[in-house]
């Protein structure tokens, strides 16, 4: 087993495109039951998104791990740069006040078809 998720061969996560977004927690531990947590690391999700020229439409922080619904509003939006500073961003806030890593290696993504109901 690879140490990340494959991408769809062929397709180059730039442009106006929207994807689903899957990140877990190192060790799968319960760290978003803490509002703080959770602030904080939206915080710099949100400021990552800006940077990359990518909508929020949705969110789900769960106690292991959080569901990201984006639209690129560029088309030189690039998801794989997204992605990395998002988690760049929140792994560096989180370490502030947390010994531990905050995400596994890797993220899991869909891309949502132009036939499917966001």
């Amino acid at each position: 087993m690879s140490d990340r998720p494959h991408r769809l061969p062929g397709f180059s996560y730039l442009g106006l495109h929207r994807y689903s977004l899957t990140f877990c927690v190192q060790g799968r531990t319960h760290v978003f039951i803490n509002p703080k947590v959770v602030c904080e690391v939206l915080e710099q999700i949100s400021q990552a998104a800006a940077a990359h020229r990518f909508e929020i439409l949705a969110y789900c922080f769960m106690p292991d791990h959080l569901h990201l619904l984006v639209e690129a509003q560029s088309s030189d939006s690039d998801l794989i740069s997204f992605a990395n500073l998002v988690k760049q961003r929140t792994s560096f806030a989180f370490r502030q006040s947390h010994p531990e890593r905050l995400w596994q290696k890797g993220y899991f993504e869909h891309i949502v078809r132009n036939d499917e109901s966001t």
